[in-house]
């Protein structure tokens, strides 16, 4: 058995980003641990929030039935607040992840991967798939934890999550011949969605598959990804594009998940088909 510590930035991403892999790293009887690194106080605020009960409860409470959809062994938070998107306000409160000390805010991670004794990292790419500040974070505090890490765990492979840009865009192309709804209900934007056009800083959506070195088959555990994903239901309502997508197409875009490891070059041939655990 290895053990497997996903590192994200709000409750929800990690339904979003390695659903899937938790999910079959879970199944295979690996130990999976997912670290949050805020409190996703920036999210969608829902109408039934309860007297007292702020939005980071409410996710923290979600993030607990989506720990059991996807077979997560143990949750921790790193204790931040959320930054929200680039230029809000929150990327100036001292508290928020954004303006966190790099090796401070890597101490913390790294004593859960210390802890854990860990056989694999993951992070985001260096914009954290989209350009979102605290995505930005994941990916500058998790290459430093691995480096305090390192003595101690010097065969921790490190791999940084990402989404394949040609691959979304194919996902799209065939939505859109198939008459399925991606503007401001759909995906978003009143031209729909474009993986090429400028993300929240100002650079394309995730990564070209040229520079993608894995891609992870998880077929057989979307349906344990969509509950996940249900289960954020204050951030991912009933209506969504997402969880009313046909189940052929759910499966064309999210049953492989992309990363690129650090401890190997692209192919020519682009990702290779493989496991974290390989």
């Amino acid at each position: 058995m290895s053990t497997l510590v996903c590192f994200h930035a709000h409750p929800d991403d990690e339904a979003i980003a390695t659903g899937g892999t938790m999910a079959r790293a879970a199944a295979e009887g690996h130990r999976v641990v997912l670290v949050v690194a805020t409190d996703g106080a920036y999210g969608e605020v829902p109408d039934d929030l309860a007297e007292g009960e702020t939005l980071s409860d409410r996710r923290r409470e979600e993030t607990v039935g989506s720990a059991k959809a996807l077979g997560i062994h143990r949750v921790e938070y790193l204790g931040y607040r959320d930054s929200g998107m680039t230029g809000w306000d929150g990327n100036d409160d001292p508290a928020s992840f954004w303006q966190a000390e790099i090796d401070e805010a890597a101490s913390r991670l790294a004593a859960v991967v210390r802890d854990e004794r860990a056989d694999v990292l993951t992070i985001y790419d260096w914009h954290g798939g989209y350009g979102h500040p605290d995505h930005i974070q994941v990916h500058r505090v998790g290459k430093r934890a691995a480096e305090l890490v390192a003595a101690d765990l010097p065969d921790l492979r490190v791999l940084e999550s990402t989404m394949n840009r040609d691959h979304f865009r194919r996902g799209v192309d065939a939505a859109r011949e198939l008459g399925e709804d991606l503007g401001p209900d759909g995906l978003g934007g009143d031209d729909g969605f474009d993986p090429d056009g400028p993300m929240d800083d100002g650079n394309p959506m995730g990564t070209p598959e040229a520079e993608i070195t894995l891609g992870v088959d998880v077929t057989d555990y979307v349906f344990r990804k969509r509950a996940a994903l249900t289960a954020h239901a204050s951030q991912v309502s009933d209506q969504s594009f997402f969880l009313n997508m046909p189940d052929e197409m759910f499966a064309f875009a999210f049953g492989r998940e992309w990363f690129i490891e650090h401890d190997r070059e692209p192919s020519s041939d682009g990702p290779r088909p493989g496991w974290l655990f390989d």
